[in-house]
């Protein structure tokens, strides 16, 4: 490598680290706007972290940017590249190809607008207010429309917004994995309702002492790896985890008095993103590069813990105990009862509260009301009508107020569409990786069973969580388990779970 192409990479890196020092920043505030921060303080706050975005934003998409780009995507000089500053700088390239056309004051109004409008949703969310959130949205719709234009549409105006969360996800393929998976999954769900063989649950219709369902959520996060001298738990409406970089990665759950499950799995759901993001290789520390490769195998890993390892008969053998240990109000209640009640599966109106099965309605629900939004012109005062029709079609049942309906979501608050495909995906991904995983390790049961789960976080470390950006999700998928994503692992996950719970 030459000497002016080495001071071109020198400097390129220096300006990715100061850019990724702007996010660090940026992710502090809004963890911590998130997590109690006076209300008084929202719109200065809210200033504060778009004057930060959009100088981010101009540093990514600045001149110097560009020189050093055009410098460093020469075949010859990519050749030349270590593996990580090649991805990095392809993952600039990427990003600065979308971005350069959009005007900061965009970037500025937007950034301000999410920050005020993820503040208004906890309130509008909690009064069932959707006329009151409404203005918030639909200037996020409409700003969201403009970036389309100055990203450039792909297929479809969603399609460009589906590859920001899953590079090169298109609404096409979307499509496709989800009518293979509800091929699979009808036909189980009628199997189930039909069945006589129902768990009952009435045991888990009790008050729960929330200091308790702290104690034994931050004791779950440990068991699992979780480094709380690189992280800790704290509260808030939405259950989120924020990687500010792999030494400090912070996640939050939410307390219902009557539901002791609602903590205990998310709590396990973000732990799952947790441990991603703190195992990231230190080769990657203080790079663009420091966190997830994509949303879909982010929520694989989140889905993993909380669903396939969590709501498991092995996992229960062995913390049903500290359970009930922590709710004696349980102490009467069998574990084959209780593991039976937490794996029951019915339609209900909340998505994180959902059973495995249902769960990917709630997505396929949100996706298509999404693709509604900016492919087919729905309006926003719409919405809490259409999704009380697909709530209708797709479960049988129909929200009350908005806050249990249209109203239950962050995502679109902080303007996150596309997102919601990446659960499901997530969903595939994991069960993918989870059919590989048991032929690794024959003993996966039983670690499980013995509280051993320390393995279990080190074969995910190896295989998926070291390599943060440094791999495409399909490098990833295909290093694991030989293929593509196949939706057929869920389906036999699912069929092969609920046979033996409702003995079908």
């Amino acid at each position: 490598m030459d000497k002016q192409t080495q001071e071109h990479l020198e400097s390129f890196r220096n300006l990715a680290r100061k850019i990724k020092s702007y996010h660090e920043a940026i992710g502090l505030l809004h963890w911590d706007l998130r997590t109690g921060a006076p209300k008084k303080g929202v719109p200065t706050r809210s200033e504060t972290l778009g004057m930060l975005s959009t100088e981010a934003f101009k540093l990514q998409t600045s001149a110097d940017m560009k020189t050093y780009l055009d410098a460093l995507t020469t075949p010859a000089v990519l050749e030349q590249l270590e593996d990580i500053d090649r991805r990095l700088v392809e993952d600039c390239k990427k990003e600065y190809d979308r971005s350069q056309s959009v005007p900061p004051e965009k970037v500025q109004a937007y950034t301000v607008l999410t920050a005020k409008s993820e503040t208004a949703w906890e309130d509008a969310k909690h009064n069932s207010d959707f006329a009151g959130f409404s203005p918030y949205l639909t200037d996020i719709v409409k700003l969201k429309q403009e970036f389309i234009d100055y990203w450039g549409v792909k297929d479809t105006r969603y399609d460009t917004l589906l590859d920001m969360y899953e590079p090169d996800l298109t609404v096409e393929k979307v499509d496709a994995v989800f009518a293979r998976l509800k091929a699979r999954l009808v036909p189980l769900q009628e199997k189930i309702n039909a069945s006589e063989n129902k768990p009952n649950t009435e045991f888990l219709n009790q008050l729960f002492d929330t200091k308790q369902q702290e104690k034994f959520s931050l004791f779950i996060l440990e068991q699992m790896g979780y480094d709380f001298e690189a992280g800790r738990l704290d509260e808030s409406v939405h259950p989120f985890a924020t990687g500010l970089n792999p030494g400090d990665v912070r996640i939050t759950t939410h307390y219902l008095q009557d539901d002791v499950a609602s903590a205990v799995f998310s709590s396990l759901h973000e732990g799952g993103h947790a441990l991603y993001e703190q195992n990231i290789d230190d080769s990657l520390a203080g790079t663009l590069l420091a966190e997830g490769t994509s949303m879909g195998i982010h929520e694989s890993q989140s889905r993993l813990w909380e669903n396939m390892i969590g709501r498991s008969l092995p996992f229960w053998t062995r913390y049903y105990k500290d359970l009930q240990q922590h709710f004696p109000q349980l102490s009467e209640v069998e574990l084959e009862d209780f593991y039976r009640a937490i794996n029951r599966v019915e339609s209900s109106l909340i998505r994180i509260e959902a059973d495995e099965l249902t769960y990917n309605l709630h997505i396929i629900i949100r996706y298509e009301i999404e693709k509604m939004l900016f492919n087919d012109g729905l309006e926003v005062k719409d919405l809490p009508e259409t999704w009380n029709a697909k709530y209708k079609e797709y479960l049988g049942i129909m929200p009350t107020n908005d806050g249990d309906g249209v109203l239950q979501d962050v995502h679109w608050s902080g303007g996150d569409f596309g997102y919601f495909a990446s659960y499901s995906l997530g969903n595939m991904y994991a069960a993918q990786i989870l059919h590989t995983l048991r032929k690794e390790m024959p003993e996966f049961d039983t670690l499980i069973a013995e509280g051993n789960l320390i393995p279990i976080k080190e074969w995910l470390a190896d295989k998926i969580y070291r390599y943060g950006r440094s791999r495409t999700p399909s490098e990833l998928i295909v290093a694991i388990t030989g293929e593509e994503l196949n939706p057929d692992y869920l389906a036999d996950y699912l069929e092969a779970k609920y046979a033996e719970i409702y003995k079908l």
